[in-house]
């Protein structure tokens, strides 16, 4: 399952993914894993949830790529098949491309998603209305 924080910049979208975030690991029967680009909201997250700098990995700002972002969460959910949810803060700036070009990168999340029994969580930079229509059913 996908699910979209969708917003304009300023409007909470990162407070309420690590409030998410930190209400999942309270409940969640599997792993939680937050994703970044830095290390800016580390100590808010709950130390029981898995914090990962993708930057520690590969340089989003020179490297950024759908294709390995994809490739970072499968590697992720083949190593640990614990993980019950992934959140992923600054979406658009991992993924690298613009959203209107990324309806194959949601199916390719949806199809991991069912096949691994995660669910992903991203907060994604952008005005709800404006969303692509492909998104739309995945905002919560």
């Amino acid at each position: 399952m996908i699910q979209i924080i969708a917003g304009n910049k300023g409007s909470g979208k990162t407070k309420r993914l690590i409030d998410m975030t930190n209400d999942t690991a309270k409940t969640a029967a599997g792993n939680v894993v937050f994703l970044d680009k830095d290390n800016s909201y580390m100590y808010e997250i709950d130390r029981a949830v898995r914090f990962v700098n993708v930057n520690d990995y590969y340089d989003t700002k020179k490297e950024a790529s759908a294709d390995k972002l994809l490739g970072f969460l499968c590697g992720m959910l083949a190593s640990n098949y614990d993980i019950s949810t992934i959140f992923v803060d600054a979406f658009l700036k991992l993924v690298g491309i613009e959203l209107a070009d990324a309806a194959w990168f949601f199916e390719a999340l949806e199809a991991l998603g069912k096949k691994s029994n995660a669910t992903f969580v991203l907060s994604v930079s952008a005005d709800p209305e404006a969303l692509p229509e492909f998104c739309k059913a995945y905002v919560i």
